[in-house]
Protein backbone atom coordinates (compact mmCIF):
# COMPACT_ATOMS: atom_id res chain seq x y z
CA UNK A 1 0.00 0.00 0.00
CA UNK A 2 1.07 3.42 -1.04
CA UNK A 3 -1.38 5.38 0.60
CA UNK A 4 -1.96 4.42 3.95
CA UNK A 5 0.40 1.91 5.35
CA UNK A 6 1.66 0.70 8.67
CA UNK A 7 4.04 3.98 8.69
CA UNK A 8 1.20 6.41 8.46
CA UNK A 9 0.94 8.24 11.60
CA UNK A 10 -2.61 7.47 13.33
CA UNK A 11 -2.66 11.14 15.15
CA UNK A 12 -3.51 12.75 11.37
CA UNK A 13 -6.76 11.29 12.22
CA UNK A 14 -7.11 12.69 15.31
CA UNK A 15 -7.69 16.10 13.65
CA UNK A 16 -9.97 14.61 11.59
CA UNK A 17 -11.84 13.10 14.36
CA UNK A 18 -11.70 16.42 16.41
CA UNK A 19 -13.68 18.13 13.29
CA UNK A 20 -16.27 15.54 13.34
CA UNK A 21 -17.15 16.47 17.43
CA UNK A 22 -16.90 19.60 16.62
CA UNK A 23 -19.54 19.72 14.01
CA UNK A 24 -21.34 17.23 16.53
CA UNK A 25 -20.95 20.09 19.26
CA UNK A 26 -22.46 22.80 16.37
CA UNK A 27 -25.26 20.80 15.86
CA UNK A 28 -25.93 20.80 19.46
CA UNK A 29 -25.61 24.32 19.71
CA UNK A 30 -28.18 24.79 17.04
CA UNK A 31 -30.97 23.19 19.38
CA UNK A 32 -30.07 25.85 22.00
CA UNK A 33 -33.34 27.89 22.43
CA UNK A 34 -31.70 31.29 23.05
CA UNK A 35 -28.26 31.67 21.87
CA UNK A 36 -27.92 28.62 19.11
CA UNK A 37 -26.83 29.69 15.50
CA UNK A 38 -30.52 28.44 14.67
CA UNK A 39 -32.34 31.30 16.45
CA UNK A 40 -29.95 33.73 15.12
CA UNK A 41 -31.00 32.78 11.94
CA UNK A 42 -35.08 32.95 12.99
CA UNK A 43 -34.42 36.29 14.56
CA UNK A 44 -32.78 37.44 11.86
CA UNK A 45 -35.37 36.22 8.93
CA UNK A 46 -38.14 37.84 11.64
CA UNK A 47 -36.68 41.56 10.96
CA UNK A 48 -36.17 41.03 7.31
CA UNK A 49 -39.64 39.48 6.44
CA UNK A 50 -41.02 42.87 9.31
CA UNK A 51 -38.99 45.20 6.47
CA UNK A 52 -40.21 43.87 3.37
CA UNK A 53 -43.89 43.72 4.66
CA UNK A 54 -44.79 46.93 5.97
CA UNK A 55 -45.61 48.41 2.40
CA UNK A 56 -47.54 44.92 1.14
CA UNK A 57 -50.71 45.73 1.76
CA UNK A 58 -50.40 49.94 1.14
CA UNK A 59 -48.26 49.33 -1.65
CA UNK A 60 -52.06 47.86 -2.93
CA UNK A 61 -54.28 50.23 -2.14
CA UNK A 62 -52.23 52.80 -3.38
CA UNK A 63 -52.09 51.11 -6.84
CA UNK A 64 -56.03 51.31 -6.40
CA UNK A 65 -56.03 55.13 -5.65
CA UNK A 66 -53.58 56.33 -8.39
CA UNK A 67 -56.07 53.75 -11.06
CA UNK A 68 -58.68 55.77 -9.83
CA UNK A 69 -56.96 59.17 -9.99
CA UNK A 70 -55.91 58.08 -13.43
CA UNK A 71 -59.50 57.30 -14.36
CA UNK A 72 -61.54 60.78 -13.10
CA UNK A 73 -59.16 62.49 -15.65
CA UNK A 74 -61.06 61.36 -18.30
CA UNK A 75 -64.54 60.85 -16.69
CA UNK A 76 -66.73 63.06 -15.63
CA UNK A 77 -66.59 63.85 -11.77
CA UNK A 78 -68.24 61.40 -9.16
CA UNK A 79 -71.64 63.38 -7.50
CA UNK A 80 -72.78 59.90 -5.77
CA UNK A 81 -72.69 58.74 -2.60
CA UNK A 82 -69.73 56.13 -1.23
CA UNK A 83 -66.65 55.08 -2.18
CA UNK A 84 -66.29 56.96 -5.50
CA UNK A 85 -63.25 54.27 -6.88
CA UNK A 86 -65.64 51.36 -5.94
CA UNK A 87 -66.30 51.12 -9.54
CA UNK A 88 -65.49 47.83 -11.84
CA UNK A 89 -63.04 49.61 -14.39
CA UNK A 90 -61.36 50.58 -11.30
CA UNK A 91 -60.76 47.17 -9.86
CA UNK A 92 -60.11 45.81 -13.43
CA UNK A 93 -57.48 48.59 -14.10
CA UNK A 94 -56.13 48.29 -10.54
CA UNK A 95 -55.65 44.40 -11.20
CA UNK A 96 -54.08 45.09 -14.29
CA UNK A 97 -51.78 47.05 -13.26
CA UNK A 98 -50.69 45.57 -10.41
CA UNK A 99 -50.44 41.99 -12.13
CA UNK A 100 -47.79 44.36 -14.27
CA UNK A 101 -45.85 45.65 -11.50
CA UNK A 102 -45.76 41.90 -9.92
CA UNK A 103 -44.70 40.04 -13.43
CA UNK A 104 -41.88 42.80 -13.50
CA UNK A 105 -41.13 42.33 -9.99
CA UNK A 106 -41.10 37.88 -10.26
CA UNK A 107 -38.73 38.19 -13.11
CA UNK A 108 -36.45 41.04 -11.64
CA UNK A 109 -36.78 38.35 -8.47
CA UNK A 110 -35.74 35.30 -10.77
CA UNK A 111 -32.71 37.15 -11.29
CA UNK A 112 -31.96 37.76 -8.05
CA UNK A 113 -32.07 34.33 -7.46
CA UNK A 114 -29.04 33.48 -9.39
CA UNK A 115 -27.07 37.24 -7.95
CA UNK A 116 -27.81 35.18 -4.89
CA UNK A 117 -26.25 31.99 -5.61
CA UNK A 118 -23.43 33.48 -7.31
CA UNK A 119 -23.03 36.02 -4.11
CA UNK A 120 -23.17 33.39 -1.62
CA UNK A 121 -20.77 31.02 -3.40
CA UNK A 122 -18.61 33.87 -3.89
CA UNK A 123 -18.73 35.93 -0.25
CA UNK A 124 -20.47 33.56 2.03
CA UNK A 125 -24.32 33.84 3.20
CA UNK A 126 -24.11 36.44 5.15
CA UNK A 127 -22.41 39.14 3.03
CA UNK A 128 -24.71 38.05 0.70
CA UNK A 129 -27.80 37.99 2.95
CA UNK A 130 -26.42 42.13 4.17
CA UNK A 131 -26.25 43.08 0.14
CA UNK A 132 -30.00 41.64 -0.18
CA UNK A 133 -31.51 43.96 2.45
CA UNK A 134 -29.63 46.99 1.38
CA UNK A 135 -30.93 47.31 -1.99
CA UNK A 136 -34.19 47.29 -0.71
CA UNK A 137 -34.33 50.18 1.11
CA UNK A 138 -33.50 52.08 -2.19
CA UNK A 139 -36.45 50.24 -3.60
CA UNK A 140 -38.72 51.77 -1.37
CA UNK A 141 -37.30 54.92 -0.86
CA UNK A 142 -38.28 55.08 -4.83
CA UNK A 143 -41.59 54.39 -4.20
CA UNK A 144 -42.52 56.37 -1.12
CA UNK A 145 -41.20 59.07 -3.98
CA UNK A 146 -43.71 57.58 -6.85
CA UNK A 147 -46.42 58.61 -4.30
CA UNK A 148 -46.27 61.81 -4.38
CA UNK A 149 -46.42 62.12 -7.97
CA UNK A 150 -49.15 59.95 -8.01
CA UNK A 151 -51.97 58.69 -11.40
CA UNK A 152 -50.55 57.33 -14.36
CA UNK A 153 -46.81 58.93 -13.79
CA UNK A 154 -46.64 57.45 -10.42
CA UNK A 155 -47.87 53.85 -11.42
CA UNK A 156 -44.86 53.92 -13.84
CA UNK A 157 -42.64 54.67 -11.39
CA UNK A 158 -43.41 52.74 -8.93
CA UNK A 159 -43.47 49.81 -11.09
CA UNK A 160 -40.06 50.97 -12.67
CA UNK A 161 -38.76 50.66 -8.71
CA UNK A 162 -39.09 46.99 -8.69
CA UNK A 163 -35.48 47.00 -11.01
CA UNK A 164 -34.02 47.33 -7.39
CA UNK A 165 -35.04 43.43 -6.78
CA UNK A 166 -32.35 42.54 -9.20
CA UNK A 167 -29.53 43.10 -6.12
CA UNK A 168 -31.77 42.52 -3.52
CA UNK A 169 -35.25 41.36 -2.59
CA UNK A 170 -37.23 38.32 -0.84
CA UNK A 171 -36.19 35.40 -3.81
CA UNK A 172 -32.68 36.11 -2.41
CA UNK A 173 -33.11 36.57 0.91
CA UNK A 174 -35.45 33.68 1.51
CA UNK A 175 -32.62 31.36 -0.81
CA UNK A 176 -29.82 32.38 1.42
CA UNK A 177 -31.72 31.89 4.61
CA UNK A 178 -32.88 28.28 3.49
CA UNK A 179 -29.34 27.61 2.43
CA UNK A 180 -28.10 28.62 6.12
CA UNK A 181 -30.43 26.29 7.73
CA UNK A 182 -29.87 23.15 5.37
CA UNK A 183 -26.31 23.56 6.37
CA UNK A 184 -26.40 24.46 10.22
CA UNK A 185 -29.08 21.28 10.85
CA UNK A 186 -29.16 18.12 11.19
CA UNK A 187 -30.72 15.74 8.73
CA UNK A 188 -33.57 14.54 10.92
CA UNK A 189 -34.80 18.20 12.04
CA UNK A 190 -33.97 19.81 8.53
CA UNK A 191 -37.68 19.90 7.33
CA UNK A 192 -39.24 20.79 10.98
CA UNK A 193 -36.60 23.72 11.00
CA UNK A 194 -37.78 24.96 7.68
CA UNK A 195 -41.00 25.19 8.70
CA UNK A 196 -39.77 26.90 11.90
CA UNK A 197 -38.26 29.47 9.58
CA UNK A 198 -41.29 30.10 7.41
CA UNK A 199 -43.14 30.25 10.41
CA UNK A 200 -40.72 32.98 11.41
CA UNK A 201 -41.40 34.76 7.98
CA UNK A 202 -45.21 34.68 8.76
CA UNK A 203 -44.93 36.61 12.21
CA UNK A 204 -42.50 38.77 10.79
CA UNK A 205 -45.16 39.45 7.66
CA UNK A 206 -48.08 39.57 9.97
CA UNK A 207 -46.87 42.02 12.13
CA UNK A 208 -45.66 44.27 9.10
CA UNK A 209 -49.08 43.59 7.64
CA UNK A 210 -50.63 45.18 10.80
CA UNK A 211 -48.44 47.88 11.14
CA UNK A 212 -48.16 49.15 7.17
CA UNK A 213 -52.08 49.18 7.58
CA UNK A 214 -52.37 51.42 10.26
CA UNK A 215 -49.37 53.77 9.10
CA UNK A 216 -51.29 54.09 6.19
CA UNK A 217 -54.86 54.93 7.61
CA UNK A 218 -53.63 56.97 11.33
CA UNK A 219 -50.47 59.02 9.46
CA UNK A 220 -49.92 58.49 5.88
CA UNK A 221 -50.16 56.24 2.77
CA UNK A 222 -46.14 57.52 2.11
CA UNK A 223 -45.28 56.54 6.11
CA UNK A 224 -45.31 52.85 5.96
CA UNK A 225 -42.61 53.18 2.60
CA UNK A 226 -40.46 55.38 5.10
CA UNK A 227 -40.34 52.90 8.43
CA UNK A 228 -39.57 50.27 5.72
CA UNK A 229 -36.06 51.56 4.64
CA UNK A 230 -35.16 52.25 7.96
CA UNK A 231 -36.21 48.84 8.75
CA UNK A 232 -34.18 47.28 6.12
CA UNK A 233 -30.93 49.74 6.91
CA UNK A 234 -31.43 48.27 10.51
CA UNK A 235 -31.40 44.42 8.94
CA UNK A 236 -28.44 45.06 7.15
CA UNK A 237 -26.73 45.63 10.32
CA UNK A 238 -27.80 43.20 12.36
CA UNK A 239 -27.18 40.80 9.73
CA UNK A 240 -23.48 42.09 9.09
CA UNK A 241 -23.07 42.19 13.07
CA UNK A 242 -24.21 38.48 14.11
CA UNK A 243 -25.25 36.12 11.46
CA UNK A 244 -23.21 33.29 12.01
CA UNK A 245 -20.39 32.85 8.98
CA UNK A 246 -20.43 29.56 6.87
CA UNK A 247 -17.74 28.89 4.72
CA UNK A 248 -19.08 29.91 0.96
CA UNK A 249 -16.84 26.49 0.10
CA UNK A 250 -18.88 24.16 1.87
CA UNK A 251 -21.66 25.19 -0.30
CA UNK A 252 -21.12 23.63 -3.81
CA UNK A 253 -18.89 20.45 -5.39
CA UNK A 254 -15.34 21.23 -6.60
CA UNK A 255 -15.27 18.02 -8.06
CA UNK A 256 -18.52 18.20 -10.32
CA UNK A 257 -18.14 19.85 -13.27
CA UNK A 258 -18.92 23.49 -13.68
CA UNK A 259 -21.13 24.51 -16.79
CA UNK A 260 -19.74 27.06 -19.15
CA UNK A 261 -21.72 29.66 -21.69
CA UNK A 262 -24.33 31.78 -21.55
CA UNK A 263 -26.61 29.43 -20.33
CA UNK A 264 -24.43 28.32 -17.42
CA UNK A 265 -26.96 30.32 -14.97
CA UNK A 266 -29.32 27.82 -15.63
CA UNK A 267 -26.91 25.25 -14.14
CA UNK A 268 -28.82 24.66 -11.09
CA UNK A 269 -31.77 23.11 -12.88
CA UNK A 270 -30.13 19.65 -14.02
CA UNK A 271 -30.77 19.21 -9.59
CA UNK A 272 -34.48 18.56 -10.80
CA UNK A 273 -34.25 16.83 -14.36
CA UNK A 274 -34.08 12.71 -14.34
CA UNK A 275 -31.14 11.05 -12.38
CA UNK A 276 -29.17 8.69 -12.73
CA UNK A 277 -28.66 6.11 -9.96
CA UNK A 278 -27.15 3.00 -9.16
CA UNK A 279 -29.08 0.27 -7.50
CA UNK A 280 -27.56 -2.29 -5.18
CA UNK A 281 -27.16 -4.73 -7.86
CA UNK A 282 -24.89 -2.42 -10.38
CA UNK A 283 -27.45 -1.19 -12.91
CA UNK A 284 -28.06 2.01 -13.31
CA UNK A 285 -31.22 3.49 -14.25
CA UNK A 286 -33.03 6.70 -14.47
CA UNK A 287 -35.21 8.28 -11.69
CA UNK A 288 -37.74 11.22 -12.45
CA UNK A 289 -38.78 11.67 -8.58
CA UNK A 290 -37.01 14.93 -8.49
CA UNK A 291 -38.73 16.03 -11.88
CA UNK A 292 -41.84 15.58 -10.87
CA UNK A 293 -41.80 16.76 -7.44
CA UNK A 294 -40.63 19.87 -9.62
CA UNK A 295 -43.25 19.87 -11.44
CA UNK A 296 -45.97 19.06 -8.67
CA UNK A 297 -44.39 22.58 -6.63
CA UNK A 298 -44.66 24.50 -10.18
CA UNK A 299 -48.35 23.44 -10.65
CA UNK A 300 -49.17 24.06 -6.70
CA UNK A 301 -47.75 27.24 -6.75
CA UNK A 302 -49.31 28.13 -9.99
CA UNK A 303 -53.10 27.19 -8.19
CA UNK A 304 -52.06 28.52 -4.38
CA UNK A 305 -49.65 31.18 -5.24
CA UNK A 306 -51.88 34.09 -6.27
CA UNK A 307 -54.26 33.35 -3.35
CA UNK A 308 -53.18 35.93 -0.85
CA UNK A 309 -53.12 39.00 -3.44
CA UNK A 310 -56.68 37.27 -5.50
CA UNK A 311 -58.26 37.04 -1.70
CA UNK A 312 -57.73 41.23 -1.20
CA UNK A 313 -58.39 42.10 -4.76
CA UNK A 314 -61.71 40.39 -4.33
CA UNK A 315 -62.74 41.39 -0.94
CA UNK A 316 -62.29 45.15 -2.52
CA UNK A 317 -64.20 44.48 -5.19
CA UNK A 318 -66.90 42.90 -3.22
CA UNK A 319 -66.72 43.92 0.13
CA UNK A 320 -65.19 47.61 -0.30
CA UNK A 321 -62.41 46.11 2.44
CA UNK A 322 -59.53 49.36 2.86
CA UNK A 323 -56.15 49.11 3.72
CA UNK A 324 -56.40 48.58 7.21
CA UNK A 325 -59.88 46.18 7.05
CA UNK A 326 -57.05 44.68 4.16
CA UNK A 327 -54.07 44.56 6.85
CA UNK A 328 -56.45 42.60 9.32
CA UNK A 329 -56.74 40.34 7.27
CA UNK A 330 -53.26 39.08 5.86
CA UNK A 331 -52.47 39.78 9.37
CA UNK A 332 -54.48 37.25 10.71
CA UNK A 333 -53.89 34.82 7.74
CA UNK A 334 -50.48 35.30 8.51
CA UNK A 335 -50.05 35.11 12.25
CA UNK A 336 -52.40 31.78 12.03
CA UNK A 337 -49.58 30.71 9.56
CA UNK A 338 -46.51 31.19 11.31
CA UNK A 339 -47.66 29.89 14.62
CA UNK A 340 -48.75 26.71 12.73
CA UNK A 341 -45.78 26.59 11.11
CA UNK A 342 -43.79 27.01 14.29
CA UNK A 343 -45.51 24.89 16.92
CA UNK A 344 -47.74 22.47 15.01
CA UNK A 345 -46.28 21.35 11.67
CA UNK A 346 -42.71 20.46 13.33
CA UNK A 347 -45.01 18.05 16.12
CA UNK A 348 -46.85 17.10 12.38
CA UNK A 349 -43.50 15.89 10.76
CA UNK A 350 -42.40 13.92 14.25
CA UNK A 351 -45.82 11.98 14.75
CA UNK A 352 -46.35 11.36 10.87
CA UNK A 353 -42.68 10.15 10.62
CA UNK A 354 -42.76 7.70 13.37
CA UNK A 355 -45.71 6.63 11.85
CA UNK A 356 -44.25 5.84 8.83
CA UNK A 357 -40.72 4.96 10.14
CA UNK A 358 -39.70 1.54 8.56
CA UNK A 359 -38.29 -0.96 10.72
CA UNK A 360 -34.37 -1.15 10.98
CA UNK A 361 -33.65 -4.68 10.60
CA UNK A 362 -35.18 -4.49 7.26
CA UNK A 363 -32.40 -2.12 5.73
CA UNK A 364 -29.78 -3.03 8.04
CA UNK A 365 -27.59 -1.42 5.65
CA UNK A 366 -28.72 2.17 6.01
CA UNK A 367 -28.66 2.44 9.32
CA UNK A 368 -25.12 3.01 11.01
CA UNK A 369 -26.28 1.61 14.33
CA UNK A 370 -27.78 -1.81 12.58
CA UNK A 371 -25.23 -4.81 12.82
CA UNK A 372 -23.31 -5.97 9.47
CA UNK A 373 -25.68 -8.58 7.61
CA UNK A 374 -22.94 -10.74 7.70
CA UNK A 375 -21.03 -12.05 11.04
CA UNK A 376 -17.47 -10.84 11.48
CA UNK A 377 -15.67 -14.63 12.06
CA UNK A 378 -14.40 -15.82 15.35
CA UNK A 379 -12.53 -18.50 14.30
CA UNK A 380 -9.31 -18.81 12.90
CA UNK A 381 -10.81 -21.52 10.50
CA UNK A 382 -13.97 -19.50 9.33
CA UNK A 383 -11.14 -17.05 7.88
CA UNK A 384 -10.95 -17.41 3.91
CA UNK A 385 -7.55 -17.26 2.31
CA UNK A 386 -6.81 -12.96 0.87
CA UNK A 387 -7.00 -13.45 -2.98
CA UNK A 388 -3.88 -12.03 -4.14
CA UNK A 389 -5.79 -9.54 -6.70
CA UNK A 390 -7.58 -8.43 -3.43
CA UNK A 391 -4.22 -7.74 -1.64
CA UNK A 392 -2.30 -6.28 -4.10
CA UNK A 393 -5.49 -3.66 -4.83
CA UNK A 394 -4.49 0.28 -2.22
CA UNK A 395 -7.06 0.82 -0.14
CA UNK A 396 -9.03 4.30 -0.15
CA UNK A 397 -6.96 6.81 0.79
CA UNK A 398 -10.79 7.92 2.90
CA UNK A 399 -13.17 4.89 3.52
CA UNK A 400 -16.77 5.59 1.97
CA UNK A 401 -18.58 7.36 4.99
CA UNK A 402 -22.44 6.56 4.82
CA UNK A 403 -24.61 9.57 4.85
CA UNK A 404 -27.26 9.55 7.86
CA UNK A 405 -30.41 8.33 7.06
CA UNK A 406 -33.54 9.96 7.84
CA UNK A 407 -36.47 7.43 8.77
CA UNK A 408 -40.13 8.08 8.23
CA UNK A 409 -39.21 10.75 5.00
CA UNK A 410 -42.00 9.22 3.31
CA UNK A 411 -44.19 11.14 5.34
CA UNK A 412 -42.85 14.92 4.01
CA UNK A 413 -44.62 13.91 0.89
CA UNK A 414 -47.39 12.20 1.58
CA UNK A 415 -47.84 15.31 3.92
CA UNK A 416 -46.96 17.79 0.98
CA UNK A 417 -49.79 16.23 -1.47
CA UNK A 418 -52.25 16.25 1.48
CA UNK A 419 -51.81 20.15 2.58
CA UNK A 420 -51.81 21.30 -1.23
CA UNK A 421 -54.61 19.58 -1.96
CA UNK A 422 -57.05 20.90 1.81
CA UNK A 423 -55.09 24.66 0.29
CA UNK A 424 -56.54 24.28 -2.91
CA UNK A 425 -60.55 23.28 -1.08
CA UNK A 426 -60.34 26.16 1.01
CA UNK A 427 -59.01 28.88 -1.22
CA UNK A 428 -62.23 27.76 -3.16
CA UNK A 429 -64.47 28.28 -0.20
CA UNK A 430 -63.73 32.09 -0.82
CA UNK A 431 -65.83 32.09 -3.52
CA UNK A 432 -68.78 31.18 -1.32
CA UNK A 433 -68.16 34.13 0.76
CA UNK A 434 -71.38 36.52 0.87
CA UNK A 435 -69.62 38.63 3.65
CA UNK A 436 -66.83 40.32 4.80
CA UNK A 437 -66.63 38.21 7.86
CA UNK A 438 -66.06 34.90 5.42
CA UNK A 439 -62.90 36.20 4.37
CA UNK A 440 -61.75 36.61 7.23
CA UNK A 441 -62.70 33.24 7.95
CA UNK A 442 -61.27 31.81 5.19
CA UNK A 443 -58.10 33.93 5.90
CA UNK A 444 -57.46 31.75 9.28
CA UNK A 445 -58.84 28.23 7.96
CA UNK A 446 -56.11 28.86 4.92
CA UNK A 447 -53.28 28.74 6.75
CA UNK A 448 -54.25 25.74 8.67
CA UNK A 449 -52.75 23.89 5.57
CA UNK A 450 -49.95 25.71 4.82
CA UNK A 451 -46.73 23.23 5.17
CA UNK A 452 -46.11 22.21 1.20
CA UNK A 453 -43.58 24.81 0.70
CA UNK A 454 -40.87 23.64 3.55
CA UNK A 455 -42.18 19.95 3.23
CA UNK A 456 -41.50 20.10 -0.41
CA UNK A 457 -37.60 21.90 0.53
CA UNK A 458 -37.33 18.66 3.03
CA UNK A 459 -38.11 16.10 0.81
CA UNK A 460 -36.14 17.65 -1.92
CA UNK A 461 -33.09 17.76 0.35
CA UNK A 462 -33.42 14.29 1.00
CA UNK A 463 -33.21 13.32 -2.65
CA UNK A 464 -29.94 14.79 -3.31
CA UNK A 465 -26.49 14.79 -2.04
CA UNK A 466 -25.20 16.94 0.46
CA UNK A 467 -22.83 18.87 -1.60
CA UNK A 468 -25.67 19.37 -3.87
CA UNK A 469 -28.30 21.51 -1.26
CA UNK A 470 -27.46 25.07 -2.44
CA UNK A 471 -27.87 24.11 -5.80
CA UNK A 472 -30.71 22.05 -5.41
CA UNK A 473 -32.49 24.77 -3.16
CA UNK A 474 -31.66 27.32 -5.52
CA UNK A 475 -33.02 25.30 -8.34
CA UNK A 476 -36.67 24.83 -6.48
CA UNK A 477 -36.72 28.31 -5.49
CA UNK A 478 -36.52 29.28 -9.46
CA UNK A 479 -39.35 26.53 -10.15
CA UNK A 480 -41.30 28.39 -7.24
CA UNK A 481 -40.97 32.26 -8.77
CA UNK A 482 -41.43 31.10 -11.90
CA UNK A 483 -44.72 29.34 -11.12
CA UNK A 484 -45.40 32.55 -9.05
CA UNK A 485 -44.93 34.79 -12.16
CA UNK A 486 -47.04 32.46 -14.40
CA UNK A 487 -49.84 32.53 -11.71
CA UNK A 488 -49.62 36.71 -11.55
CA UNK A 489 -50.10 36.87 -15.05
CA UNK A 490 -52.35 34.11 -15.64
CA UNK A 491 -54.94 34.80 -12.81
CA UNK A 492 -54.37 38.34 -12.77
CA UNK A 493 -55.65 38.35 -16.44
CA UNK A 494 -58.71 35.95 -15.17
CA UNK A 495 -59.80 37.60 -12.23
CA UNK A 496 -59.23 41.31 -14.49
CA UNK A 497 -61.55 39.99 -17.00
CA UNK A 498 -64.02 38.15 -14.26
CA UNK A 499 -64.10 41.84 -12.53
CA UNK A 500 -65.29 43.39 -16.02
CA UNK A 501 -68.42 41.31 -15.96
CA UNK A 502 -68.68 41.33 -12.35
CA UNK A 503 -68.41 37.91 -11.62
CA UNK A 504 -64.54 37.73 -10.21
CA UNK A 505 -65.26 35.36 -7.92
CA UNK A 506 -64.80 32.46 -10.71
CA UNK A 507 -61.35 33.07 -10.10
CA UNK A 508 -61.35 31.20 -6.95
CA UNK A 509 -62.73 27.90 -9.09
CA UNK A 510 -59.84 28.42 -11.40
CA UNK A 511 -57.49 27.69 -8.61
CA UNK A 512 -59.07 24.82 -7.34
CA UNK A 513 -58.82 22.74 -10.82
CA UNK A 514 -55.12 23.77 -11.24
CA UNK A 515 -54.42 22.34 -7.55
CA UNK A 516 -55.54 19.01 -8.24
CA UNK A 517 -53.29 18.53 -10.61
CA UNK A 518 -50.67 19.48 -8.87
CA UNK A 519 -51.66 16.85 -6.72
CA UNK A 520 -52.04 14.41 -9.16
CA UNK A 521 -48.32 15.22 -10.53
CA UNK A 522 -47.22 15.00 -6.82
CA UNK A 523 -48.71 11.03 -6.54
CA UNK A 524 -45.78 10.61 -9.16
CA UNK A 525 -43.41 11.96 -7.18
CA UNK A 526 -41.49 9.20 -4.92
CA UNK A 527 -37.85 8.66 -3.08
CA UNK A 528 -35.64 6.60 -5.38
CA UNK A 529 -34.76 2.92 -3.97
CA UNK A 530 -33.17 1.78 -1.14
CA UNK A 531 -30.00 1.99 -1.11
CA UNK A 532 -29.26 3.81 -4.35
CA UNK A 533 -26.18 6.09 -5.27
CA UNK A 534 -26.50 8.83 -7.44
CA UNK A 535 -24.61 8.94 -10.53
CA UNK A 536 -22.96 12.13 -11.89
CA UNK A 537 -22.56 11.38 -15.45
CA UNK A 538 -23.16 8.46 -18.17
CA UNK A 539 -19.12 8.12 -18.78
CA UNK A 540 -18.74 7.12 -14.83
CA UNK A 541 -15.42 5.42 -14.31
CA UNK A 542 -14.95 3.13 -11.37
CA UNK A 543 -12.64 4.68 -10.03
CA UNK A 544 -14.81 7.98 -10.40
CA UNK A 545 -17.19 6.05 -8.45
CA UNK A 546 -15.03 5.50 -5.16
CA UNK A 547 -13.86 8.62 -4.80
CA UNK A 548 -17.65 9.35 -4.62
CA UNK A 549 -18.40 7.00 -2.66
CA UNK A 550 -19.04 9.43 0.07
CA UNK A 551 -22.06 10.74 -1.67
CA UNK A 552 -23.60 7.70 -1.30
CA UNK A 553 -27.21 8.37 0.29
CA UNK A 554 -29.63 5.84 1.33
CA UNK A 555 -33.12 6.36 0.74
CA UNK A 556 -35.98 5.18 2.35
CA UNK A 557 -39.04 3.99 -0.10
Amino acid sequence: MTANDETTPLLENRDENERDRGQEHEQKDVKTPFFGPATIVLMAGFLISLSFSYTQTPILYSFHLMVCEEFYKHAPPYDGTGDRCARNEVDAGAAMQFSIMAAATIVCGITNLFFAGWEMRKYGPKKALAIQTFFPAIRVTIQALSLFVGARNGLIIMQLSQLMGIWGGPVGYILILNTIVAEITEPAGRTAMFGRLQGVLMLGTSLGYMLGGILAEEVGITTPFEVAGVSFLVSTACVLSFLPYIDPKTLSDDQTPKAKGPLSFLAPLKNLGPQKIRLRDGRIISHYGILFLALGIFTGVLATGYAPTLIQMYSMAAFQFTSANNSLLMSVNCLVRGLFLMFVFPRIIARGRKFYKTDDESHPETSPESPSPSPLPTEPRDIDPVPAIVADQEEPTKPPKPATVTEGAGFDLFFLRASLLVDGFITVSSAFATQGWHLYLVGTLLPLASGSAPASKGVLTEMVPSNRKADALQAMTLVEYSATLTTLGMFGFIFSSFADIGKSYLTFYCNAAVAIVGVGLLLFARFPPSGSEMVYGDDETSSRSESDASERVAYED
